[in-house]
């Protein structure tokens, strides 16, 4: 999967977002493992609780800030394709400004071969190249959304079955490079329920050419999540959803080698490790 498809039309739904997700952002959050690496998430420490929350930035990103155990947090998702090196995040309280640094190590990430029998979905004809390009304008739209509250960042895997394809598997499909895996797949029987991971709010649903049957959740601050090749869908745009609540059933819609759940997990526009936002094993 390379694309994330979705509708720009996210401002209807965003004060139900605000509303849903406001006790989150005054509670404790289950932090994900620190991974200064591309692909993964940077758990940057911004001190004691003990005024309004801070705000963070990296360039003109904004990034998610949330609370544990009485210190505050900035969550940073490093692009797959970050070189290793020192990244600067500007951070804000109020009217005070200072800079955090990210010391981003090197990942090497395994490769994998896969054979697609339907070919234009590794060679698309023209008409599909414009509906992806159509696809990916609306789903960079999801990708960059930034809703007020902070995230509840303490996920369950959101269906049962075997880690089939881990994520940033660098791709190879019928001996023609693509781009990397970004998301974590999980095998299992068509029609295998798909809960949501945590609360949040349906941002976009829909059919897409290489996804096929997706469900986008907002889940604040730049933390989205999608689920991809469905069977069904179970939700609405505009629905909240609770935690480990069906949203869908697994499938083999849009490109698959079989039926598994592929699962993304977007933090300030960057495509990042699902399984670091997982308890540990």
């Amino acid at each position: 999967m390379q694309y994330l498809q979705g509708s720009s039309a996210l401002n209807p739904v965003r004060p139900l977002i605000g509303a849903l997700l406001l006790a989150s952002s005054l509670g404790v959050a289950a932090l994900p493992r620190h991974s200064p690496v591309p692909g993964g998430v940077a758990v940057i420490d911004l001190g004691p609780i003990g005024q309004a929350a801070p705000s963070a930035r990296w360039g003109e990103q904004p990034i998610a800030v949330v609370s544990d155990h009485g210190r505050w947090f900035a969550l940073l998702g490093i692009p797959l394709d970050t070189l290793p090196g020192d990244l600067e995040i500007g951070v804000f309280f109020g009217s005070t400004a200072t800079i955090r640094h990210v010391a981003v190590q090197i990942k090497n990430y395994p490769e994998q071969r896969l054979t697609i029998k339907d070919k234009r979905k590794v060679e698309p004809n023209p008409d599909d190249m414009a509906r992806i390009e159509r696809e990916k304008q609306t789903t960079d739209a999801i990708k960059r959304s930034f809703s007020a509250p902070a995230p509840a960042t303490d996920f369950s895997l959101p269906a049962s079955g075997p880690l089939s394809s881990r994520f940033g598997l660098r791709r190879i499909f019928n001996g023609l490079p693509r781009n990397p895996h970004a998301g974590l797949d999980v095998a299992a029987g068509a029609g295998t329920p798909v809960r949501a991971p945590a609360d949040g709010v349906v941002v976009d649903t829909g059919e897409y050419f290489f996804n096929g049957n997706t469900v986008f959740i907002d889940h604040g601050q730049g933390l989205i999540t999608a689920y991809m090749h469905l069977s069904r869908i179970d939700v609405q745009v505009g629905q909240a959803v609770k935690k480990d609540k069906p949203i869908g059933a697994i499938g083999a819609t849009g490109r698959a080698t079989g039926p598994h759940l592929h699962w993304a997990v977007i933090l300030n526009n960057t495509t990042v490790d699902p399984e670091l936002f997982l308890p540990r094993p």
